[in-house]
């Protein structure tokens, strides 16, 4: 594996996306990743650590070479009654039925083929997207797709060029998962742990724990394990500049073929 240039995260701003010309378009196609796990398992500070190591972090919004969305913001709009179950700590969040998996699919598609979308934050205090706080996400050359069932529908989980597991037992995500939803998401500890017991672990073992099989790489102790990650900057870094060769010679960049492993998953620790 080639090494990364030493200012990367500093000074170059990274210009080793694949561009071409769809339906008349200039676009340009990303290199899709997809990051999964149980809920508090340090996704998104897995993605943060890898925008951080790639330079994209203090990157005006536009310039990012690298973006980062959450299935959170997939969820689909909740009913009446269901809006008053979710106050009461009764609708399950961590059930595939909870995301809208057809908008999941069509935007990641419009992504590929390097079109502008439209991304609405979520509140978890009122359980509703906030569409009037939108993020824009721009023809980038990495795009990080996060959350807990990202793996879980075959049509999504087929876009992932490379696809990522992130491991950390299940009394360190309860005790991350606690504090945060009592601090940011307005809980009290009756609610987060009723809602953990009864949705989030039964969802974890039925739904997610299961597409770990699917993972090219499973990184235990998420953010934690930085080693783990600084391979994965390194591999995206080498993957994405071979393919910048190879469209420079003239190879269709929808060719890539995805790299897949022949019989398990690489599991990389300290």
């Amino acid at each position: 594996m080639a090494d990364m240039p030493a200012n990367v995260s500093s000074t170059r701003k990274m210009s080793f996306g694949i561009n071409g010309k769809l339906n008349g378009v200039e676009g340009k196609t990303p290199f899709l990743i997809g990051v999964s796990g149980g809920t508090a398992s340090g996704k998104s500070t897995v993605c943060k650590r890898i925008m951080e190591k790639l330079g994209q972090v203090d990157m005006d919004h536009q310039q990012r070479r690298v973006v980062c969305i959450s299935q959170d913001s997939f969820y689909r709009n909740l009913t009446p009654a269901e809006k008053l179950k979710a106050e009461k700590g009764q609708y399950n969040f961590d059930h595939p039925d909870a995301f809208d998996d057809d908008l999941i699919l069509q935007t990641l598609q419009d992504i590929l083929t390097g079109v502008k979308c439209e991304i609405p934050a979520y509140d978890y205090r009122t359980n509703s997207l906030m569409k009037d706080q939108v993020t824009t996400i721009y023809p980038a050359d990495v795009v990080l797709f996060e959350g807990i069932l990202v793996f879980y529908f075959p049509k999504i989980r087929d876009l992932f060029h490379m696809k990522l597991f992130v491991d950390t037992d299940s009394d360190t995500r309860l005790a991350r998962r606690v504090p945060r939803d009592i601090k940011e998401r307005g809980r009290d500890l009756d609610y987060v742990l009723n809602q953990y017991m009864n949705f989030v672990k039964p969802a974890f073992e039925e739904f997610c724990l299961p597409t770990k099989k699917f993972a090219d790489v499973i990184i235990p102790r998420g953010a934690d394990n930085t080693v783990a990650i600084d391979l994965i900057v390194h591999h995206i870094w080498d993957i994405m500049r071979t393919k910048s060769a190879e469209c420079s010679a003239g190879q269709h960049p929808f060719l890539y073929q995805r790299r897949r492993t022949s019989a398990s998953s690489d599991t990389l620790s300290r």
